[in-house]
């Protein structure tokens, strides 16, 4: 199985495989691009073609555009703390928001409250350090294969691994996951710096399809897979399968099976709950999509792959949003 559009091998890992397969997926759509900016004229004196781009930048003005310097240099308008530092890649919108309800957080000076809003002009501190908020970094998604044992999370008392350690550095910004794995799950996690595309990925109003492959201590009787997808209760209300379907012969003496299971969300280990919700026991249990993109194939566990081409407006189609004019691998990471 291959992720759509062009990609890049990651850092790390140990060189062993691991992960079932996930569905092929289609191509997606393709977002608009932008024509990069060309350069004014040099200085001493005005050339043929730069008076044409003058020429086009007044005309943009009397349109309403703005040029792409001019948006640049302009201050940008106050919104919602946890949207302007997701932006940023400062952190997901969950993360700040906890850092402002536990009074970590201050914008010129004074304490941040919940709903506070910022521009990137303000003061804003974390912690006493000033964060700088430039100019938006590049766009970029990681697909990596996550192997058991590992935690999501940036550090952890216990020193057990964490995925974190094992992602591309990033500057001008940091990974945000989007959702999480248990440490006894294996698969596709992605990361992004592009805080909303990671809210929207998350976000249930999306529907965005996440693809398990699960195996089942005994398998699961018709009843049980009836009921799954009309739905169950748990403890923190009602959920259900998209779908579920055995995969394969059963497996082993005590005649394990695999399903393809589908959801429309990520609750804390909600597909463990569902099956033992029915009577059943998960011996084993790997992603192998989230939307429109599969877990990467060719990849071993504990490695990644960065997004472009397809695969990454692929994915920002899926949440409706326009793929940004900066967006990918930097060009030392590109094929």
């Amino acid at each position: 199985m291959s992720t759509s559009g062009r990609s890049r091998d990651g850092r790390g890992g140990d060189g062993r495989g691991g992960g079932g397969k996930g569905p092929p997926s289609g191509r997606g759509p393709r977002a608009g691009q932008r024509a990069p900016g060309g350069r004014g004229p040099r200085r001493g004196g005005e050339t043929s073609a730069g008076r044409g781009r003058a020429q086009d930048r007044a005309q943009g003005r009397a349109q309403g555009r703005v040029p792409a310097e001019a948006a640049r240099a302009a201050p940008s308008a106050p919104e919602r703390l946890h949207k302007l530092l997701s932006r940023h890649g400062i952190g997901s919108r969950r993360e700040v928001e906890a850092w402002v309800a536990a009074g970590r957080m201050r914008i010129n000076g004074e304490p941040a409250q919940p709903g506070a809003a910022a521009s990137a002009a303000d003061r804003i501190e974390l912690d006493g350090r000033t964060l700088r908020l430039g100019e938006l970094a590049p766009a970029r998604v990681y697909a990596y294969r996550k192997r058991i044992g590992e935690i999501v999370s940036r550090d952890d008392p216990e020193g057990r691994p964490t995925v974190f350690r094992r992602l591309p550095r990033v500057r001008g910004g940091r990974w945000i996951a989007v959702g999480r794995l248990d440490i006894n799950t294996s698969g596709l996690l992605l990361f992004t710096t592009d805080g909303e595309l990671a809210a929207r990925l998350m976000h249930p109003a999306y529907g965005i399809e996440r693809e398990y492959a699960v195996r089942v201590l005994g398998g699961l009787s018709e009843e049980a897979l009836s009921a799954l997808r009309e739905g169950v209760t748990l403890e923190d209300g009602p959920a259900r399968v998209l779908a579920i379907a055995a995969e394969g012969p059963p497996d082993g003496q005590q005649a394990n099976r695999w399903y393809r299971l589908l959801l429309a969300e990520g609750r804390n280990r909600e597909v463990r709950r569902l099956i033992e919700a029915v009577g059943g026991q998960v011996s084993r249990l790997m992603r192998t999509r989230y939307g429109p993109i599969p877990v990467p194939s060719g990849v071993p566990s504990g490695r990644g792959r960065e997004l472009e081409g397809d695969a990454l407006a692929a994915l920002y189609a899926a949440v409706e949003l326009p793929l940004p004019a900066q967006a990918g691998p930097p060009p030392s990471r590109r094929r």
